[in-house]
């Protein structure tokens, strides 16, 4: 029998639903690899409408592709606010019953590995795992509560910020390993010193990085068989595609300017697929200032996503600078998927331990500015046809090191080092 592993993430419904993101993935090559994985995850969806019904009990169970998925029950939130603490609170409180009832019917673990974003998740891994007897391995997605002090939510220097950096600290202090998604977090800890070497009690050797990625079969088979029928993007014309979230933190108004001073480039079309609450701004600007190198596609289907990629030019990170703190890396799904699609990218922003810069696969902006963004697709236009071969060639490579296959070897080296 392999080793029992329990992947803990509140919103790995969303990866049921799909049959894709960092814990499926990670199951399905961990089975393959022996292992036994189980997803326990909520009941509801991620600012969806719909849910798991449990039947009125703390949690009910499905298998999907051989992974096993483990729904707890809690309510529902579509909104950040009283409902989505409620809908924490609760995934938090039902783990305790349901891990306990699991373990009886299933066996117990031989580790679990909790996963943020909110870190009520990894607070009950560490808990439950002490009570079970085996190591908790905690996977830091994002960097909370620093996240919420970057958007003014709370204020650092607050009681209530004071608490959930406390609490951060325990988690890191108490886990019997840390997973990063970007490569840079751990200078986090050197900047707050809770490192040993400063004195600290966190031993950063117990720190591991473990990026987002892509799976490489599955994006390839999507390609072929989930054909989008879209006459601008299999026009012969040069394709800068945005894929993704329209929303301030992704500044796509960036876009439509760099648009505007490229409208005499009649070869040259911006086309941009997603939905966000800026998306009907986006569409009025492109209808009043007569925009007509831009086309706002709106919302698609995720399985669709990598035959609209393989049919760009050239791809766009376009991301505010304001609003985020980019420099200890970058873990967003999106970059992989670019970077499968074998296609140059372009990211409006310089990124600390940059991907892009590694792997010369695209360009960086120092100012995201719109002449800057538009001077680099020029810049990637008139490439040689050479030049622009190896950019795409870099890239593939690229996605085959972040390949889920590849990154599941790395999840497994730290499940061995806490054995």
């Amino acid at each position: 029998m392999g080793k029992k592993v329990w992947l803990w993430n509140h919103y790995a419904t969303d990866m049921y639903k799909n049959r894709g993101g960092r814990h499926y993935w990670f199951a399905k090559n961990l089975i393959e690899r022996g292992y036994e994985p189980t997803v326990f995850c909520a009941n509801t969806f991620h600012n969806k409408v719909g849910f798991i019904d449990t039947n009125n009990k703390k949690y009910t169970t499905d298998n999907l592709d051989n992974i096993p998925f483990v729904f707890v029950n809690t309510k529902a939130a579509l909104e950040n606010g009283l409902d989505r603490l409620k809908n924490m609170g609760l995934f938090y409180k039902n783990l305790f019953s349901v891990a306990k009832e699991y373990a009886k019917i299933y066996g117990k673990p031989d580790v679990i590995i909790a996963s943020s974003v909110h870190p009520l998740t990894m607070v009950a891994g560490l808990q439950i795992a002490k009570k079970l007897g085996v190591p908790c391995i905690c996977e830091i997605r994002d960097l909370w509560p620093e996240a919420i002090f970057s958007f003014n939510k709370v204020k650092e220097g607050s009681l209530l910020g004071r608490i959930l950096i406390r609490g951060e600290h325990w988690i890191y202090k108490n886990a019997d390993a840390l997973i990063f998604t970007k490569e840079g977090d751990t200078d986090y800890i050197k900047e707050r010193k809770w490192d040993t070497a400063q004195g600290g009690s966190i031993d950063l050797s117990k720190c591991y990085y473990i990026n987002n990625g892509v799976d490489l079969k599955a994006f390839e088979e999507s390609t072929f068989n989930n054909e989008v029928n879209d006459e601008d993007l299999d026009s012969e014309k040069f394709n800068v595609v945005y894929v993704g979230a329209i929303r301030p933190v992704n500044n796509v108004g960036n876009i439509l300017d760099a648009a505007l001073l490229l409208k005499d480039e009649e070869n040259i079309q911006f086309l941009i697929y997603g939905d966000g609450n800026q998306k009907g701004m986006l569409e009025e600007r492109v209808r009043n200032e007569n925009i007509t190198n831009v086309k706002v596609k709106g919302f698609v289907n995720k399985s669709l996503i990598p035959n609209i990629l393989s049919k760009s030019s050239v791809n766009i990170l376009n991301y505010s600078n304001t609003q985020y703190n980019w420099a200890r890396g970058n873990s967003s799904n999106k970059l992989f998927e670019y970077m499968a699609s074998g296609k140059p990218i372009i990211s409006t922003i310089q990124m600390g331990y940059s991907i892009l810069e590694k792997y010369q696969c695209g360009i960086e902006l120092e100012e995201s500015t719109p002449q800057n963004l538009a001077d680099s697709v020029l810049a990637i236009k008139n490439m040689s046809e050479k030049q622009y071969r190896i950019k795409s060639q870099n890239a593939k490579s690229a996605a085959e090191d972040f390949d889920f296959g590849r990154l599941t070897e790395r999840l497994i080296d730290v499940i061995k080092e806490v054995q």
